[in-house]
């Protein structure tokens, strides 16, 4: 009688599962869609970089504009431009640009214009708790990377209920190391100018330029 009950007990936790693991995935499959519906989206946010055990505790400001795989980057002072070919990556500081192709097929390359649906593949995910942050309710969903080479521990991904726009995201690596990307402004469907992913050389005369490959 009572393996019956533990084994009863173990179903029941592997259906719990299995049902939260279907709203999961229908929930990241909305975000998906939503994304895909537009012609392109800007977004403004904030990337935050903790470590306790090495006393790092980082905090920095970007933005990047996105238009199906096309992409303009500016974070830590460096622009990052994409054309659907080639990746363009001006370093003002230095004064060099740094030109390299992108295999935007590889599952391995974290790229701008995956940034909101890198979920859809290597990763197991459940749904996780559901916060109240300034009056949204900010739906939680944890990701497993299923590389066991990867050194990320978990990501929690915080969707906003009503928008299906993501509004956060947690990344924990496996040294104790957590970032934190939070989106203060998503807009959508933006005027955007024609040479708005294109790089043009002449703006840069006294930039080095580097080509990679």
């Amino acid at each position: 009688m009572k393996k019956f009950i533990q084994f009863t007990f173990i179903l029941l936790i592997c259906f719990s599962v299995q049902a939260q693991d279907k709203k999961a995935k229908a929930l990241l499959d909305q975000v998906t869609a939503k994304v895909k519906s537009y012609n392109n989206i800007v977004i403004d946010f904030k990337y935050s970089l903790n470590n306790s055990k090495e006393n790092i505790n980082q905090d920095s400001k970007g933005n990047v504009t996105l238009k199906g795989n096309q992409y303009v980057l500016n974070f830590m002072g460096m622009t990052k431009i994409f054309d659907g070919k080639k990746t363009y990556t001006i370093v003002p500081e230095d004064e060099e640009i740094n030109i390299s192709s992108v295999n935007e097929k590889d599952d391995s390359a974290v790229t701008p214009s995956k940034m909101l649906t890198f979920f859809n593949s290597g990763y197991k995910y459940s749904m996780d708790i559901l916060q109240n942050v300034r009056g949204r309710k900010i739906q939680y969903v944890k990701l497993i990377p299923t590389n066991a080479k990867d050194q990320r521990k978990e990501i929690l991904l915080g969707i906003d209920v009503q928008t299906k726009h993501i509004y956060n995201l947690i990344e924990t690596g496996k040294k104790g190391t957590k970032t934190t990307l939070t989106v203060n402004s998503f807009k959508t469907n933006q005027p955007l100018s024609k040479n708005q992913f294109t790089f043009v050389a002449s703006k840069y005369p006294n930039y080095y330029i580097n080509k990679l490959d």
